[in-house]
């Protein structure tokens, strides 16, 4: 089964902990401090792997995280770095931050390889803290916690050309007919359950051509695979509408493509703002039995709006060149670029000042501070040290937390729990 949406969990590795220790050396009974520091925690990289084409690999481990920097040692020896964590997606994957669905990075365009979660720094061994005051210092400096996020992927394929249609109008049979793809070809509704990508031979140059699986209507609402299939969409510079106008199945044509165009309308409306080119398909089964044309009932509509309509016959390969050699000029003349989705989420929003602080009071004599932001300072702080300590009060003063509380009516003697730890409040 195609897979193009996957949600996963994504860390960047802590660092390590700086280390406390003093010199031991015969004749030095007095040695200084000597602790490293530690390692830097790894990074979490996407790198596009073009021999993917899919995101089932996803499927069954949804848990992603670098490697750990390690902890520094004594004679200043510097810890090991944590491995970074390169993480392989198909060209054409956007990441986006779970719940907003904002974009992090689109893997397409120059897009090839990119860090999204940096590691933590390795805290700073004792050998930093000593000073002519402070000599022997028994404290050193935690390492700094890496980034987490859960995010969701998807895939969205790059192509130049789309190819929609209800099921069972012959997009398979154009794709096989006009490049190297081979997609499986039945007679049943949304046989078709992966986009399918096809290389149009044009001489020396050639275009991508994307046989985009079957919609229904209600496919802009979710109905059947609807948005799985038209997020394909998107990327596509050029719409070919193909319809089965000899109405073998008993629909209209003309009502078909409305009903399509209402569904792209529905899910994007810039995207009936693309070129658009109708392939009226099957006409070789068409029976003429005096009637108006069916190819004449669409040309009446849409080419007065400068759509072109083209009749073909997938099956025998009639009408299929002319098609092609226009959709190739009609790329040459428009000219745009590769859509890559622009960055909406910056995932340095994780550090402190965007981190929330919930402040609220328990009881008659108690206020709670909680919430990631205070939790990572504290994680970076030693409260044990004269140092830290002075640091935290700061911290708190510096964000009106301290104001915050006493307008709660925070009071001398009143007990503040932070992040779970208490402290008894004195002016």
């Amino acid at each position: 089964m195609f897979a193009d949406t996957a949600r996963i969990f994504i860390k960047s590795g802590n660092g390590g902990n700086g280390h406390v220790s003093f010199r031991r050396e015969l004749y030095v009974p007095n040695g200084g401090p000597d602790g490293g520091d530690g390692g830097d925690g790894g990074d979490l990289i996407f790198e596009v792997d073009k021999g993917m084409n899919n995101l089932s690999s996803f499927r069954h481990n949804q848990k992603y995280c670098a490697e750990n920097g390690s902890e520094g040692g004594g004679k200043r020896c510097h810890g090991k770095d944590g491995k970074d964590l390169v993480i392989k997606v198909p060209y054409g994957t956007v990441v986006r931050e779970a719940e907003s669905g904002q974009v992090i990075i689109d893997m397409s365009g120059d897009h090839l390889r990119e860090t999204v979660l940096r590691g933590g720094r390795g805290g700073l061994g004792n050998m930093h803290f000593a000073t002519p005051t402070m000599q022997a210092p028994k404290y050193a400096q935690p390492g700094k916690p890496g980034q987490e996020l859960w995010v969701r992927l998807e895939l969205k394929v790059i192509a130049d050309v789309g190819l929609v249609g209800f099921p069972n109008v012959g997009k398979s049979t154009l794709i096989t007919r006009s490049s190297n793809a081979r997609p499986e070809i039945a007679n049943y509704h949304f046989t078709t359950l992966s986009p399918h990508l096809g290389v149009v031979e044009m001489g020396y140059e050639s275009y991508v051509m994307a046989d985009i699986p079957g919609l229904i209507e209600g496919a802009s609402d979710g109905a059947g695979l609807g948005h799985d299939f038209l997020r394909h969409i998107e990327r596509c510079r050029v719409l070919v509408h193909v319809v089965d106008a000899a109405g073998t199945e008993g629909r209209d044509p003309l009502d078909d493509i409305e009903k399509i165009n209402e569904e792209l309308r529905r899910f994007n409306p810039e995207l009936l703002k693309r070129p658009m080119v109708i392939a009226a398909n099957k006409m070789d089964v068409w029976f003429d039995d005096g009637s108006v044309s069916p190819v004449e009932r669409i040309r009446e509509v849409y080419e007065p709006k400068g759509i072109k309509v083209f009749p073909i016959s997938a099956a025998t390969g009639k009408g299929v060149p002319e098609l092609l050699k226009y959709l190739f000029e009609l790329l040459n003349e428009i000219k745009t670029e590769p859509i890559v989705y622009e960055k909406e989420y910056d995932v340095d929003s994780l550090q402190f000042d965007e981190l929330p602080i919930n402040i609220y009071k328990e009881s008659a004599h108690v206020y709670v501070v909680e919430g990631q932001r205070v939790e990572k300072m504290l994680g970076y702080t030693n409260l044990e040290s004269e140092k830290g300590f002075n640091f935290f009060q700061n911290y708190m003063k510096e964000q009106k937390i301290i104001d915050r509380l006493k307008e709660m009516g925070l009071s001398e003697g009143d007990t503040v729990r932070v992040a779970g730890m208490e402290f008894e409040y004195y002016e």
